[in-house]
């Protein structure tokens, strides 16, 4: 049987910030539920170690985070987190003791597009906190996926982040590590693959179905993590297997044509992520 390096797990699409570099979506609001949530967990398990609660959404919003936490760690999965970190203060503890969470990381380009109601100094102090006090426990990676953009506020969050981790800053693959089990990662803004954006050419390459698959909060199957609508809905977990979801001629055709480095969906035509592996 394939297996997954990850799997999205999408547990709510709400969030409680309104960034320039994400789309949102305009599906129905949904937090999945703790029988939703446990009805999922055995149909991926032996597709993947690695559940990331994300797809679209803020994941410390969703009411239910400990269990779902514990549940996911129950069955055997290791969890990550991406947030944009407003809520780390509220939730640290629940971080703290989750034995399944390997990795947070944290979105401080969130910062461009929002108007966050604490002061901006805050905001960095309760990020820059948080991996402090999980360092060595939690993997943790601050992001900066905006290259080009507020470089000025770029420098002032790299000044307090020195303040918080004096170093040494070491080049890494995976980043520059700041400290113990703690990164800085950059990444340039890329432009979400839409229906109504332009047509850039069927040439594309994705690690969509090979590396990973997104699950959507009501169940849809999606091949990547930026399908943000479900426009390549493959089928539904609560009602089928992953199994038999994969083997549809449409999926079957997404995962060819990505072979032969063609897109065989108009969306993946439209997406400035996948035209970075193209080449």
């Amino acid at each position: 049987m394939k297996r997954f390096h990850k799997i999205y797990l999408e547990i709510s699409n709400i969030c409680n910030l309104r960034c320039g570099f994400c789309p949102g979506t305009r599906r129905k609001p949904k937090a999945m539920t703790k029988e939703e949530f446990s009805t999922l967990l055995p149909k991926l398990r032996s597709w993947t170690d690695y559940l990331y609660f994300h797809l679209m959404g803020e994941p410390l919003c969703h009411p239910e985070l400990e269990t779902f936490l514990a549940l996911a760690g129950q069955e055997g999965f290791q969890v990550i987190l991406t947030t944009n970190g407003t809520m780390l203060e509220q939730k640290q503890d629940i971080l703290r003791n989750a034995p399944a969470l390997h990795k947070v990381n944290i979105s401080l380009h969130a910062f461009e597009a929002n108007t966050i109601s604490k002061p901006f100094e805050e905001y960095l102090r309760q990020c820059f906190s948080f991996g402090q006090a999980v360092e060595g426990k939690i993997l943790t990676v601050y992001r900066l996926w905006n290259d080009g953009g507020a470089q000025e506020k770029n420098s002032q969050i790299l000044k307090a982040m020195e303040d918080y981790f004096p170093g040494p800053w070491i080049r890494e693959r995976r980043g520059t590590r700041i400290g113990n089990r703690v990164y800085l990662e950059y990444g340039e803004k890329f432009d979400w693959p839409d229906l109504s954006a332009q047509d850039s050419g069927d040439r594309v390459f994705c690690y969509g179905l090979r590396d990973q698959i997104g699950i959507l909060c009501d169940g849809t199957v999606v091949p990547c993590c930026l399908d943000h609508e479900g426009d390549l809905a493959l089928g539904n977990l609560f009602q089928d297997s992953l199994e038999r979801i994969l083997e549809t001629p449409r999926a079957k055709a997404i995962y060819t044509g990505f072979g032969n480095r063609k897109a065989a969906e108009p969306l993946c035509r439209k997406c400035g992520y996948a035209r970075r592996f193209a080449k």
